[in-house]
This record gives structure tokens, sequence and C-alpha cells, in this order.
């Protein structure tokens, strides 16, 4: 005992036989001792994952600030509080000190995961030691260790099985298998799949039934538990498209901003002789007119409105960005079981000896007919006896709970067995009073088969069986027929018929019967050996989501691929694949094929595949970053420990909420409550819809801040008085910001939102197109301001009389403009575009209360210079608004007309 045994590493435990792993283990069948154990503890280490390396609190914390915008937001407070404006600096300090607290309150997804990681090793590990059982806290478990497992065990480490009796093992945390995995000691290829390693039970995964022995042959890290933990720790979460976009466009903005301010400063002195103080102080005017201070603030609250909106369609969204992340996504890579498919075994055909019958209806609950040839089919003797077999032989139990949702104790495939049998009619606690159960042989793997033995209350015995086909029709030697005659067994026909059920991604069943004396108590393999009548085939399946399949044709029709990629295998991926739509006429590739290219191969040949099948951990990673690399914006979804690196890795994680694991919830930015495909469709549709309305306050802020500035600039360079003081320009972007600008985040979703293709990922946040809609508005908003200043001097009226007339005139079109905004590209000249969205209303109407405050208000006349206004000054202003209106909706129309841009429509 004195060697040291092999790590995971070292060796490919399920290709070697039993004996070999023991002995390479440097173990036995009666354990290790325990001074060996502690030994090997001590070389070892303890069974658990390691810790990350985390940043402190405070480096956590003075990161949040290393954010363009907040660069841009903390040269604004400077700017107010060297105006003296207290307030408005207070107001733009809360606004980065908000944004900071939630980045880093949002801080450390990867932790977090790897924490739940850690949570699913099992506490407790029952092994022998010495010969002797001992409960050891599972930490203490070493290579080499014997470890017992029983029905509801939590696996404890990898072990290599040395004996297994009826072991079925729940792996879909880690592989994705749909069904629990039969387990056997024989050894199996060196290459085989994760999922497809039948002699293996690995750490984390759940026993459902029977019982087994193994050694251990890796623990901690070295566990694949711990190689899923060692690769998210290693993934470096993306920027969202938004926050890359956010990013470029502020620094082309800063940039833009402070050439503008530098130009104007030495044109200033330079050209018009200005004094170096004044020209500072309307340099600062300029500065404030430019920056749109409230860009970072109305972006939170608009993606928190989406966050809200979400919640309500089951997407509970953990990231803010992510909110728009999913409305700019071109490739959805959804995981299988439980997503696109209800995670609910259901039997979809049953084959007679003279009929095929087509089951609708999904799931456990008892709803749904039976179908010949498209014809409903009502159940006859045939289909009842067919159905009572499925019934009696049959372990697992269905309730209904208060909620009224159907949920099942046992196999899934038992369940689907009996969801079944009320399908057709039948009452299961009738029939089990009628028939009941007298002994039964369990299922295990070297026979593949169930039987059980019942009689009625007149002394009639009856056996049914049910198994894999191949072994129960070498059992059989009759079948029975329509009219209840028994006739012989035509093994072609029933081979023909598991072949198109197979080929259909059908789990196959076989039932039969056979009578029983009255006086037979007991039930032995001998009973069953031949001698039993076939009722039927019957093909299950855990079918896809009606409301899937409606979501997977949205998203296709919005341009969006939707890929699925599953552990599963692949004959069952086809056929879910091509009933939802996905991959019809494409070929599927299985993750050892797809072992088999490089990088640019893999990129080369992803256009053409959209169902992946017995993909592992690092496959479904690696088919993310291809897809990344050539330039897709990618939503992952998923539920296992499996699932969790390529969650963390995609643009947007979203994880399952009803059936995922912790691991899988933590590594996603997106968690869907419902479970359901459908919801991210919807949530692509409300991202897009928050992308628009972001787009359309960047649409309202800048022309209003760029009017602001070439009012201050046409003053500087033509050397006229300041039409509006560096007061005023706070005004205005404080009332417009806070106002008007926050009505934009409440618009609905434009029709026609999902028939759009994805915008490109490296779109810019303004396009060419929109530049020149921001410069036009830019100059219609400054001419006005500008126009009215100029005459209401020439009218004679006083500086501060056109001052005023100044400010309503731009904050006048900045209301019309508002209108405008609520739609790119559409008209908004009916009842319904103007009125449709009741915060653009209250808006305007606050924001009217506020101008009529800083026009008539003594105490903010004294503030800022305003004065009242006579009807004739206000008539101006409001033709000045309803200029700018028509002018913004004429330029819409040439935009529709001539197709001027890829949305106008």
């Amino acid at each position: 005992m004195g060697n040291s045994p092999s790590q995971h590493s070292d060796h490919a435990w399920h290709g070697l036989t039993a004996q070999q792993a023991l002995e390479a283990q440097h173990s036995n069948a009666s354990g290790l001792s325990q001074g060996e154990a502690e030994r090997r503890l001590q070389s070892h280490g303890a069974n658990r994952l390691p810790p990350p390396q985390r940043r402190g609190p405070l480096l956590r914390l003075l990161y949040q600030f290393h954010n363009v915008l907040l660069y841009l937001m903390l040269v604004a407070a400077i700017i107010t509080a060297l105006l003296g404006h207290w307030v408005d600096t207070s107001v733009i300090l809360a606004a980065v000190l908000i944004n900071v607290i939630i980045g880093f309150i949002q801080e450390g997804k990867a932790e977090n995961a790897l924490d739940a990681i850690r949570n699913m090793l099992s506490p407790q590990a029952m092994v022998l030691r010495d010969g002797e059982r001992h409960e050891i806290d599972a930490e203490y478990l070493v290579p080499g260790d014997i470890v017992l497992l029983v029905s509801g065990d939590k696996v404890p480490a990898d072990l290599r099985l040395l004996s297994v009796k009826n072991l079925l093992v729940e792996e879909a945390a880690l592989t994705g298998e749909s069904v629990p995995v039969e387990k056997s000691v024989a050894h199996c290829q060196v290459d085989a799949a994760l999922g497809d390693r039948r002699c293996m039970a690995y750490s984390g995964t759940l026993v459902s039934s029977g019982q087994a022995t193994g050694v251990v042959v890796a623990t901690g890290a070295d566990t694949e538990l711990g190689r899923i933990g060692a690769m998210l720790q290693q993934v470096q979460a993306l920027s969202t498209p938004l926050l890359r976009q956010i990013e470029q466009f502020s620094r082309w903005l800063a940039v833009i901003i402070l050439i503008l301010a530098f130009a104007t400063f030495v044109l200033g002195i330079l050209w018009n002789g200005q004094d170096p103080g004044d020209m500072f102080m309307m340099v600062v005017a300029l500065t404030a007119a430019a920056i749109p201070e409230g860009l970072p603030a109305i972006m939170t609250v608009i993606l928190a409105l989406g966050v809200q909106r979400m919640a309500g369609h089951n997407a509970i969204v953990r990231r803010l960005p992510a909110v728009e992340t999913l409305g700019s996504v071109t490739v959805i890579c959804s995981d299988k079981t439980g997503t696109l498919t209800r995670n609910e075994m259901t039997v979809q055909r049953v084959v007679s000896a003279s009929r095929v019958l087509d089951v609708s209806g999904v799931g456990y609950a008892p709803e749904g007919a039976f179908h010949q040839d498209g014809a409903l089919h009502e159940p006859d003797a045939e289909l009842l006896e067919i159905a009572r077999a499925a019934q009696l032989c049959n372990d697992a139990r269905l309730h209904q709970n208060d909620a009224g949702h159907w949920r099942l104790h046992g196999d899934p495939t038992e369940g689907a067995l009996l969801t079944l049998a009320l399908k057709s009619g039948l009452d299961i606690q009738t029939l089990q009073a009628q028939l009941p159960r007298s002994d039964a042989i369990p299922f295990e793997s070297e026979h593949r088969f169930m039987a059980t033995l019942h009689h009625d209350h007149t002394g009639h015995g009856l056996i049914y069986l049910k198994g894999a086909p191949e072994r129960v029709l070498e059992m059989c030697t009759s079948q029975r027929s329509a009219d209840g005659s028994i006739a012989p067994l035509d093994t072609d026909y029933w081979r023909r018929q598991a072949t198109d059920l197979a080929a259909r991604g059908l789990r196959l069943l076989a039932l039969a019967s056979k009578a029983a004396p009255a006086e037979q108590r007991t039930l032995n393999f001998a009973d069953v050996e031949d001698g039993l009548t076939l009722l039927a085939l019957v093909g299950i399946i855990d079918p896809p989501r009606a409301e899937a399949i409606a979501a997977v044709a949205e998203c296709q029709r919005a341009g969006i691929r939707v890929k699925m990629i599953t552990g599963d295998h692949a004959e069952t991926a086809r056929a879910i694949g091509a009933q939802l739509g996905i991959g019809v006429g494409l070929p599927a590739m299985t993750g050892a094929e797809l072992e088999l290219l490089d990088d640019r191969r893999l990129r080369e040949v992803l256009p053409g595949v959209e169902v992946f099948a017995r993909a592992s951990p690092e496959h479904k990673l690696r088919l993310v970053k291809a897809m990344q690399d050539s330039g897709q914006v990618v939503a992952m979804t998923g539920d296992g420990v499996n699932d969790a690196p390529a969650l963390k890795r995609a643009d947007v994680g979203v994880a399952m909420g009803l059936k995922g694991t912790e691991a899988a919830k933590e590594a996603a930015e997106v968690v869907l409550a419902d479970d359901n495909f459908a919801t991210i469709a919807g949530a692509v549709r409300e991202g897009r819809a928050i992308y628009d309305n972001l787009k359309k306050f960047i649409l309202f802020a800048l022309p209003t801040n760029g009017g602001q500035a070439l009012i201050v600039i046409f003053a500087i360079l033509f050397q006229v008085l300041l039409p509006l003081t560096p007061a005023q320009v706070l005004w205005i972007n404080m009332v417009t910001s806070s106002t008007l600008g926050l009505a934009l985040a409440f618009e609905p979703s434009e029709r026609g939102l999902m028939n759009r293709a994805p915008r490109a990922p490296n779109e810019p946040l303004l396009s060419g197109f929109f530049v020149w809609r921001v410069v036009m508005i830019s100059v219609l908003i400054a001419g006005a301001g500008i126009a009215l200043f100029l005459w209401e001097l020439q009218l004679g009226n006083d500086l501060s009389s056109a001052r005023t007339v100044a400010v309503n005139a731009v904050v006048m079109c900045e209301i019309f403009y508002l209108l405008n905004c609520r739609s790119l590209f559409g008209s908004v000249l009916s009842r319904e575009a103007l009125l449709g969205n009741r915060a653009v209303l209250v808006t305007i109407a606050l924001c009217l209360v506020l101008q009529a405050l800083f026009t008539y208000a003594p105490p903010l006349q004294n503030l800022f210079n305003s004065v009242g206004l006579s009807l004739e000054q206000w008539l101006r202003v409001l033709l000045a608004g309803l200029v700018l209106f028509s002018l913004a909706e004429l330029e819409k129309w040439l935009v529709r007309r001539y197709r001027l841009h890829p949305q106008a429509v």
C-alpha cells in the first residue's frame, strides 16, 4: 500500500477493467487501511475544489470607476461645481455612485459560480476501510478508497465502478443526458464520450436507483466537476456589445468635446481678442452644453425598466447590460433537455401487430388522444391491454399537486408509460385492486427487462413484461392481434417497426404478456425465458415544447440562427431538432467529429451545422468561442454544471431557473423562471426594444446638447452676447434630461421589431445616417434659439427678455422633437403615435410647468435672470417648435420614400 496511486489525469479509467483500476490505485476490494488513507490525504489533499483567487473589495470598488462615461460625468460634476451649482453637482455625483454601486454588487459572477459547483460535492460518503464500513466526511476521501453507493446518494468523487446492481445515475447536470444512465462494470473504448462511460460514476451526480461499489480514481480538482470548475475560472467573460459601443461612443464624444472647447478657446482669444477669463467661462458653458451628463443615468433607467418588464415574462436579469445584449444576439445556442423540450418523457407512438397509433399530448399530464393515420382512435380492447401492461409492469407513481401540476416519483420512462395508461382511460387504483402484484423481477442491466406477476380475484395469473425490444423479441413466440386472438410472431415486421421508431429518435420499449397458473405466487427467470406474447412497441421521447417551436421560428424570422448543443445521442438530437425546425436538411455533428477539426476549419463548417450531439463542456465552450471569433453575438442556454463555462463565455448566458443547477445560474446573466425557450424569444424582442429606446434617447439628447453648444460657439465666433448663460444651459440640461428624455425609456416596442435582421456586432451606436440627423436637429435648435434671441434684441427688448425667449425656444423645440423621436423612422402624425405613450404626455406637462416657473417664479427669475414673456413672444416660441417638428417629419418621410435606411419601411 506504500506506492502512490494514479490520479485522474494519468489514466483513461473507463478504458481499464475493474481489476486493472484497483491495481493502478494500489487498492483492493477490502479498501485502504486507515493509516494509508491518512498518508494519501496528506499527499493528494482534501476532496474539495480549491477556492478561486479574488480581488479585494476596495480594488473591486475602485475598478468600477474605470469607465469613460463616468469620467465624463465627473468632468461635468467639476464644471458645475466651478460654476457654484452644487445641486447639479450632487445629482451628477449621485448618478456616478449609483452606477458604481450597481457594478460593485454585480461583480464576482465567476466566484459565485465556483462556489455553487463546490456546493455540489457530497458532504458524506460510505467507504470500506480495513474491510469495515465507515461513514466519513466526503472531503477525507482519497484515491484508492472503496465507496459504497445506494439509491439517493450523491456520488462523492470520480469512481471506477467495481460492482453494480440495477444502478441508474442521474447525470444531466454533468452530461446533459435527459434520462438516468444505466451503469455497468464493463470497460469501454478509451475515446468514449463522457456520457457513454457506463463504468464510471462522477462526482456531483445522483444515484436515482440501485446500488454499487467503486474505487475512487479522482478527488477534488482532479474530478470532472473540478475540471469544469477550473475551466470556468479560466474563462474570460466578454464585455457586452452595448458597453463596447457606449465606450467607443463616449471616447469619441469626449475627444470631440475637448477639441471643440480648445479650438473655441484659442479662436476666441487669437481671432476675436477676447479676455482669457471671459473665454474660460464661455468654454465652461460650451462644455456643459455639449456633455450629455444624463446619458449614463438614463441608460441605467432604460435597462432597469427592461429588467422589470422581462421579470414579468419570467426572465430574471442578473446583470443590467444583458437586457440589451439579448436584443443584439445573432446566434442562440440552446441546450435541448428542459429548454427546448419539457424534460418529461412522453409516449408518442404505439405500434401493435395491427396498427400504428400516434399519441398526442406532452409531459406527465394525462391529456391527449390516440390517432391512426390522422383519424381519432378510441381505446379498444387491444389498446386497453397494452395500457394495462404499461401500468402494471411499473414502479413509478404520478400524483397531481395542489396547483394542478402532475409530478412523477420514479423513473421518467416508467412515468411516460403511466401517463399512456391514464390517457387510455384506465383508473390506476381500480386496476391495481383488480390485478394486485404477487411478485416481480426488477429491471437489471444484465437481463434488460422487468417482469411482474399478477392475480385476479377469480384465480387467474398473468405475467406482464417490458424491456429492450431486441431482448423481448427473443422471449416471445406469438403476438396479439386486434381481435384479441394470438398469432405467430412476425419478427421481420417488429424489427422494421423498431428501426423506424429508432430513426425518429424515439427511445424503444417492448411490452409483452403471458398467462400464469393460478397457484404460482413467485416469479423466476425461467418463467419468462420463452412463450411470451408481444403486445406492442412504444416509442418514447422528451418532446419539444409547442411554444419552443413557435419561438424558434420567430427567432429565425428575426435573422437569428438557433443551434442546439446537447449531451444527448445524435439520433435523438436530430429528431428533436427536426420537430423544432432546427438543422432540417443539415448534418448533425458529434463531439467526436468536432474534436477532429482545427479552429479554422471549425469556423468554416459552423454555418452549415445547427445540431451538435454528445457535446462535452469543452465542446460547448469551443463552439461559443468559434462563433464569437466569426463575429457573432452569442447567447447560450443551459442548466447543468457542464454548461457553466460556456454560459460565462457567451455574450449573454441564459440559465434555467426551475431545473438548472446553482452553478449554471451563477455563471449566467439571465435566469429563466419557467425554463422555457419561448421566454428567450420574448427577451430578445424586449432587448431590441430597449436598444431602440436607448438609441432614441441618444438621438434626442445629442441634438439638444449640440444645439446649445452651437449657440455658444456662434456667440463666441461672431462676437455677440451669449444667448444662453452657463446657468441657463445647465437648467435646460437638467429639465430636459430629468423629464423629457426619461419618457423615451417607457416607449413600447415598434411594429416589425422581430422582422429585422440583427444589427451587425461592430455597428457603431451612431451610424453615418444618425450623425446626419444629430447635426440637422442641432442646427435647427440652434437656429431657432439664435434667431429668436436676435429678433428680440432687434425689437428693442432687453437682454434678459431675449435670453428668456431663447431658453424657452430651445426647450419648446426639444418638446416637439421628443414627439418626433417616438419613432426612429415612422410617422408620428397619428393619434396613437402622438398620444400612445402616457409618459411622454406627463413629462411634457411637467416640463411646461417647470418652464412656467423658470419664466414667472421670482426666485428662479433672480437665479437665472429670466423675465415674464408676452403672448406674442410665446407664439413665436411655439412656432419655432412647430417648424422643427415639421422639418423632422419631412426628413423621415423622405427616408421612407426613398429607402435611405435599411430599417425605414
